[in-house]
Formats: structure tokens, C-alpha cells, sequence
């Protein structure tokens, strides 16, 4: 009889284990339905992708990144093996919709003035026209930024034959504001180039500031109507600190690096942007789509990869962050894959610090 209860005891036991080891893995199963995409699977798996430029047209999430392909360019500061050569286009119903590659939108073939290096794009809805902006090499190694047009959101893209005049370094995104007026931002140092520009013209020997002086900051243009080209001078954005400092080149955890992007929120200009070899996507804050602009913190932790680079868009009443990592290539620097998490602003305007892996 003891027997028979010590046998029921342990039946018992093992029952329960596995009625809350069922209760358990629902519980993950429901979480990983829930949060695992967002904050750990890659977006898209068939291809490569990076530097995700996310916006929301017909009410649909379009993302424009570009596309890593495999190679054996040794790694070099100036990003030589990042040696990209056309766009896809990719669309998602929602959230947990599949998404959708449109294919090869643009091709470098197809661009009569580029080299190399389609490097990471934006696009913008105006005129009943979209327009795909885009950095690439000349034949003199030098970065300038183009615009193709399509009259779908999903392309193909028509490239204009030159690049858009006085456009350099790379990195460009396009905000149009609640009054219709568009403005470009771009640049990034090191392989970016933008320090080669600090006289206004092209400089290869040019090093940029030293550690002690004003960091170099994005830059920023008015759009003409048409789209196509700049409207009045470039200007430099000055990124501040709470002392209304402007931060320094050595100030690596806050000082510009490349991947800009603007959004609005509550009436007030997000500037958001990479902080390069330290590795975090960080914000600032102006009243002034011109800025001066001043810091706020954190958006992103750094990610598996060297680079990080991001958008930020809104879509049904909340707002997400894409942004990309190596995890597909399982560390590969310049063969990286798409993610998104959801973004949260705070009550008093700061924006809730993403930990990736979390």
C-alpha cells in the first residue's frame, strides 16, 4: 500500500511538471508570436538587406534598403566591401503580414553616372510621384547622391541621368513637413566622405576635425518642388549637449557618424543617427526642422555587425523602429538582414532605450 502511494506521489509529480511545462512553453509560444519577430527574426531571409528606409504608403509599411551581396573585398574604414549594386523593394500588409520582395527595382547598370556602391536609400512621396534617393560612386570614386522616379511605391525606378547637382557623401533621407516643404539630410565621415567636403569642395587628403573641436554634423537642404534638386545652401546641422555645448569629435557615444533620419512627434523634430564605431542609434531633439538640435539619448544598443542604421515611421497609431543587424550571415559585417521593434516615446518627449536582444 506505501508502494502504491509513493508510485501515485511521483505520477503526481511528473503530472504536474508537465501540465506547467505545457502552461510554460503556451505562454512562450504566445510571446514568441508576439515579440520574437519583432525584436529577433530577420525580416526578410532570401537575400541580404540593410539600412532600412521604412514608410508608409497606401497604407502599407514599404521599406527600402539596400542590398548586401557576398564578396571578398577585404573590411576597410572607407567601406570597401560593401560593394552593393541594385535595390529591392519590399511591402508588408502589417506587422504579421508575409512580406512582399517587388524584385529589382534599380539597377547600378541602369545609372548612367555611378560607378559603384548603391549604398542606402530613402524614398519620398510628392507630386503624385515617388522618388527613390540614393548614394553612389562616380567614376572619380566620389559620392554623390541620385533620385529615380516611379509612379508606383513599389517601382521599378527610373533613374535620372545625373546626379542631383551639388549632392555629396551618402546617406540621404527625405522629411516632408506638415506645410509641404520637403528637406533632405545626408552624410557620413570615414567612408561617407563628408569630411573631404569641409571647404565646400572636394578634398581627398582632408582629415576632418580633431578630437578637441565641434564634431561634424549632417547636413541639410531644402527640396525644390520638383524633387530633383536642392533648393538654397546646405547646411550644417550643430548637434548640442544639455549646456547647449556643441559636442566634440572625440565624444564618440554622441557625436555624429552617419544614417540620419528625422521624424516628428508632438510638434518637435526628432533627429536620430548612428554613432558609428561606438555602435548606438542615438537622438536629439528642435523645434527647427534645421535644427540646432539637442541631444537626448539612446534609441538603439548596438548590434551584432559593425554598422547600425535605421528608420523610424508610424503605422496604425504606433510607431517602429527598423533598423538592421548580421545575425543571418551569423556576424558578417557587410551581409546584414532587417528587423523592426516597436518604439516608445515617454511622456515628456524622450524616447525609451531598445535593447535588440532583450
Amino acid at each position: 500500500m506505501l508502494k502504491q502511494k509513493k508510485y501515485l506521489i511521483v505520477f503526481l509529480y511528473f503530472l504536474l511538471i508537465i501540465i506547467l511545462s505545457f502552461i510554460g512553453c503556451k505562454n512562450m509560444n504566445n510571446k514568441t508570436i508576439d515579440k520574437l519577430p519583432a525584436m529577433k527574426e530577420p525580416l526578410i531571409t532570401h537575400i541580404y538587406t540593410a539600412d532600412p528606409s521604412a514608410h508608409v504608403f497606401e497604407d502599407k509599411i514599404y521599406i527600402y534598403p539596400s542590398h548586401d551581396i557576398e564578396n571578398d573585398i577585404p573590411f576597410s574604414n572607407d567601406g570597401a566591401q560593401f560593394d552593393m549594386r541594385d535595390y529591392h523593394v519590399f511591402s508588408m500588409e502589417n506587422l504579421e503580414s508575409p512580406v512582399i520582395d517587388h524584385g529589382e527595382v534599380l539597377n547600378i547598370n541602369d545609372i548612367p553616372w555611378v560607378k559603384k556602391q548603391l549604398w542606402a536609400p530613402d524614398a519620398a512621396f510628392k507630386n503624385n510621384t515617388y522618388y527613390l534617393y540614393f548614394p553612389a560612386k562616380d567614376d572619380n570614386g566620389i559620392f554623390h547622391i541620385g533620385v529615380a522616379i516611379s509612379d508606383k511605391p513599389s517601382g521599378p525606378f527610373i533613374p535620372q541621368p545625373e546626379p542631383i547637382p551639388g549632392s555629396y557623401s551618402i546617406d540621404p533621407t527625405v522629411f516632408i513637413d506638415d506645410d509641404n516643404q520637403a528637406y533632405m539630410y545626408f552624410g557620413g565621415i570615414w567612408g561617407g566622405q563628408l569630411e573631404k567636403w569641409i571647404t565646400g569642395s572636394f578634398n581627398k587628403d582632408a582629415k576632418g576635425p580633431i578630437e578637441s573641436e565641434p564634431a561634424l554634423g549632417p547636413k541639410v537642404v531644402k527640396m525644390a518642388d520638383n524633387m530633383l534638386e536642392f533648393d538654397g545652401e546646405i547646411q550644417e546641422i550643430k548637434i548640442l549637449d544639455e549646456n547647449k555645448n556643441t559636442i566634440t569629435a572625440a565624444d564618440n557615444n554622441r557625436r555624429f557618424f552617419e544614417a540620419v533620419w528625422v521624424h516628428k512627434y508632438n510638434g518637435l523634430y526628432y533627429l536620430s543617427y548612428s554613432t558609428g564605431d561606438t555602435h548606438y542609434i542615438v537622438y536629439a531633439t528642435s523645434n527647427n526642422p534645421t535644427g540646432p538640435f539637442i541631444f537626448r539619448g539612446k534609441i538603439l544598443e548596438p548590434v551584432t555587425g559593425w554598422t547600425t542604421h535605421h528608420s523610424i515611421v508610424k503605422f496604425k497609431g504606433k510607431w517602429y523602429l527598423f533598423y538592421h543587424d548580421s545575425t543571418l550571415s551569423g556576424g558578417i559585417t557587410h551581409l546584414r538582414n532587417i528587423k523592426y521593434a516597436e518604439l516608445n516615446h515617454n511622456p515628456d518627449g524622450t524616447i525609451k532605450t531598445i535593447n535588440p536582444y532583450k
